[in-house]
This record gives structure tokens, C-alpha cells and sequence, in this order.
């Protein structure tokens, strides 16, 4: 054949969407599924629509799952994540997806690859190999199949689902550098231009980084589209990012960092304040204990990966961190209400009352698979499969 034809499903977790693989069917050798990867979504494309692949042009939308046996005895399955790039053929391995983890334990439940109830609640119990951490999945079963219907809706899609419950086990430290690499909770950075920005550098789930809205000329109610085409914002939280990727040992130097398009995430937030989210519904100052905008793969998402909501939450329970000084007074930890530009979403952390470490992370999401069948690539050099 003049393509390779290998076995696929394309599913949304959350508000993203991915194509998700099983390790036996990808080659054996980890270093050509970067030029694999990017050719089944389409990329590089600078046209930024990925038309010659699965695809959507938007980083959300940008994503390549795997799945496999696992390889750690505490966990049922191994889940590797990839980011890829729009405009580029950037592969980043480097950290893991929150809204594709929750399709990950229906997949492999409705594949036969785990075992669990004919009806009742699966638990299933992921390692993610980016973070090296330990995910819990929850979630409905009947007739062998995990249920996709339910009455619960997550900001920014539109309908309801079957609810997926992951706790995020012992989420901090991926990187082996601590919770607060730097050793602090608020770190001063000088940019090129002379600006100096208070910010947090916390590895939560994921290596991210945290600017107050305000410091950098920005505004958590602004429409993610309006912080795109605002290219000297765009360049400042860039500048941002990389500064922090090397600063918490992600990355040798600002070229590397940029390089590794995944990892750290870099936010604005803010104060809670009445706003208008993408559906055109408002959201009073009540509704909210603080916003959040964050930049993923180079583009303001539209709603908020999830694993940064989790690094957000995390950071709210550090004292004197840029996201603690911004929680509205009251606000209870475990149900932390972040305003995002899709809507409002409910996460929580809690402590280790005997270490006072952050023990786990929790957040709610539905799962639907779109289709399965077989993708096609073409390669200029096919790897062997």
C-alpha cells in the first residue's frame, strides 16, 4: 500500500479531542513516532487547519494518545501523551494532557485492555509516562461498555455526559526538582524590556507558571482571540515561559525552552470579576473565586487544559503564591470555582495531614469516543512497523 494503515480511535476527553493508539500497533522504536505523529494530524501546516490529517487547528485539537500494558505494578495501563504542533512538527512528550486523560480508562475498559464490572463504576488506575504519575479514572459501566450519557456538563461543550471522575495521586514533583523548583513561592523576573513580573513556578500535574493579568498588560476577561492577535503580550508571557523553563530545570537554555512548546504552561489570572464566556453567557463576580487565561502550545486556549487547572489549584493552597493573592476571601480549596474563557470549572486539592504535602488533585469530566477504524499516513520514509 502506498500508506500505512494503522488501527485508531478518535475520541474527546473533555473539551479536547485526540487520536488514540495502542502501543502494539506503533513501531517499536519510540524515536519515529515524533514524524509519525505529526503526520497523522497534518502538520506542519502554516495555513493553521491541518487539512491533510485528523487535526483542527487549534492546539486542543492537536493531540495523540497511546496507550499500553503497564509498566508499573501499581497501575493497571501505561498512557503516554503527545502535543503536537499547527504551524510546526514540533512532538512534545514532555507533559500530560488533563481532559484526554479522562477517555483513557473508558478506552481501555470498552478495548478489553483492563478488567472491571459488566454494569456498575470502573476504576481504572493509569500510569502516564510523561509525568510519571498515578491517575484514577471513575467512571459508569453497563452491558461491558462505559456509559457516555449522563446529565453532566463541563464548561465549554455544549450537551451533558457520563461523569469521569480522575484524582490526580501525589501530583506534584514530576520532574524530580520538588513542587516549587526554584525553592519559592513568588520568584521576581526581569524581561528584556526592563518589565519586572512577580511569578509563581509550581511542577503540579504539570510544570506551569503563574503571572498576575495585571502585571504583564493583560486581563483575565479578554477573549482568547484578542490575546492571540495581541502579539506584545503573546511575545512577554513567551518570554515568561522559557525564562521559567529553564529556571525550573525543564530545559538548558531560552532556545531549548522554546523548543518544548508543551511544558511549562504559562497563566495569567486575576481577580474574579463579572465576564462574558465564548457562549455569550455572563458569569456574575459571585459565580467565581479567580480567572484564569491560559496560553497552550503557543495559543490562548479557549477553555483551560486541565492540567493546568490542577497546577492553579495547587497553587492556590501555597502561601504567598501570585494564585493564592487573588482567591476570593472565603473560598473553599476543595471546591475552587476558576473563571475561564468557556465557562466556570470546579477543582480542588487537598493536604497530606500528616506531611502537609499536596496528596491529590480532582477534577470531573465526560468522555465520548467519535469513531475508530484505521488512519492513514503517508511518510516520505514509512518507519517498520
Amino acid at each position: 500500500m502506498s500508506q500505512l494503515r494503522i488501527p485508531a480511535a478518535f475520541i474527546r476527553g473533555g473539551t479536547s479531542k485526540a487520536v488514540v493508539l495502542k502501543r502494539a500497533d506503533l513501531p517499536t522504536d519510540e524515536t519515529e513516532w515524533p514524524a509519525l505523529f505529526a503526520a497523522i494530524l497534518g502538520s506542519p501546516d502554516p495555513n493553521m487547519r491541518q487539512l491533510n490529517g485528523m487535526g483542527g487547528g487549534i492546539s486542543s485539537l492537536s493531540k495523540i494518545c497511546v496507550v499500553g500494558p503497564s509498566t508499573r505494578s501499581e497501575a493497571d495501563l501505561d498512557y503516554t501523551f503527545a502535543q503536537v504542533g499547527v504551524v510546526n512538527d514540533t512532538v512534545d512528550f514532555s507533559g500530560n494532557c488533563g481532559n484526554m486523560s479522562s477517555a483513557i480508562g473508558p478506552f481501555a475498559y470498552d478495548e478489553g485492555m483492563v478488567s472491571g464490572p459488566l454494569n456498575g463504576e470502573a476504576v481504572v488506575r493509569i500510569h502516564n509516562t510523561n509525568s510519571k504519575k498515578i491517575i484514577v479514572a471513575r467512571f459508569p459501566v453497563a452491558g461491558g461498555h462505559a456509559v457516555v450519557t449522563g446529565d453532566f456538563a463541563i464548561p465549554g461543550l455544549p450537551g451533558t455526559g457520563a461523569k469521569v471522575a480522575l484524582d490526580f495521586l501525589d501530583p506534584t514533583n514530576t520532574r524530580g526538582r520538588g513542587t516549587l523548583p526554584t525553592g519559592r513561592a513568588v520568584d521576581l523576573m526581569t524581561l528584556e524590556d526592563g518589565h519586572e513580573v512577580r511569578v509563581t513556578m509550581i511542577d503540579a500535574a504539570i510544570p506551569s507558571v503563574f503571572v498576575a493579568a495585571a502585571g504583564v498588560g493583560g486581563d483575565t476577561r479578554t477573549h482568547p482571540a484578542k490575546i492571540d492577535a495581541d502579539a506584545m503580550l503573546m511575545a512577554r508571557l513567551e518570554e515568561i515561559r522559557r525564562r521559567a523553563s529553564v529556571a525550573m530545570g525543564l530545559a538548558p537554555d531560552a532556545k531549548a525552552a522554546a523548543l518544548q512548546i508543551a511544558t511549562p504552561k504559562v497563566a495569567m489570572v486575576g481577580p474574579a470579576a463579572s465576564y462574558e464566556d465564548l457562549a455569550g453567557t455572563r458569569h456574575a463576580l459571585q459565580t467565581q473565586d479567580l480567572q484564569i487565561r491560559m496560553i497552550s502550545a503557543g495559543q490562548a486556549h479557549r477553555a483551560v487544559p486541565m492540567t493546568g487547572t490542577l497546577a492553579l489549584a495547587c497553587a492556590a493552597i501555597i502561601e504567598n503564591s501570585v494564585v493564592a493573592a487573588y482567591i476570593a476571601k472565603g473560598a473553599d480549596p476543595l471546591n475552587l470555582r476558576i473563571g475561564t474563557p468557556s465557562g466556570i470549572v470546579t477543582v480542588g486539592a487537598t493536604h497530606d495531614r500528616t506531611t502537609g504535602a499536596i496528596a491529590a488533585v480532582r477534577i470531573l469530566r465526560t468522555q465520548r469516543r467519535l469513531m475508530d477504524g484505521h488512519i492513514y499516513v503517508s511518510l516520505p520514509v514509512a518507519p517498520v512497523l
